[in-house]
């Protein structure tokens, strides 16, 4: 790209583009404008992946979903707890799964709401709206 002097003269409009320019994402804003977005403007993914439930992706809703998951992690961790007092160590056998999940959930969660909440906070400083695809 070759750098334009200050004696050329402009197109009206002319914005010079950033370094990265093709690693942008360009989708529908909420005014139905075509705005381009870097991947951490844009944030969690916005679509619906043609599924039969509308995702949560704003910031509120990834927030009550990570505070229910962690509520789900406490109630596994109260269950070992008791698992561990009572002594039945063979239902641990029938309920593994919950461990794991009760790790990754949360975990997944949280790391959601922090890059959506992230991304918001960039897009108020360039003052774009957010995308709604």
């Amino acid at each position: 790209m070759a750098r334009r002097s200050q004696d050329t003269p402009q197109e009206p409009g002319y914005t010079p583009g950033r370094p990265g320019d093709e690693s942008l994402i360009h989708r529908r804003d909420a005014n139905g404008q075509l705005t381009a977005y870097t991947p951490e403007e844009y944030g969690v993914r916005k679509d619906d992946g043609h599924g039969l439930v509308k995702p949560v992706n704003s910031s509120g809703g990834l927030l009550f979903l990570s505070i229910l998951a962690s509520l789900f992690a406490g109630g596994v961790a109260y269950g070992l707890v008791r698992i561990a007092i009572d002594g039945t160590w063979e239902i641990l056998g029938d309920i593994w799964w919950t461990i794991p999940a009760g790790i990754l959930v949360p975990l997944v969660a949280w790391t959601s709401y922090a890059k959506e909440r992230k991304a918001e906070k960039l897009r108020q400083a360039r003052n774009l709206p957010r995308p709604v695809e």
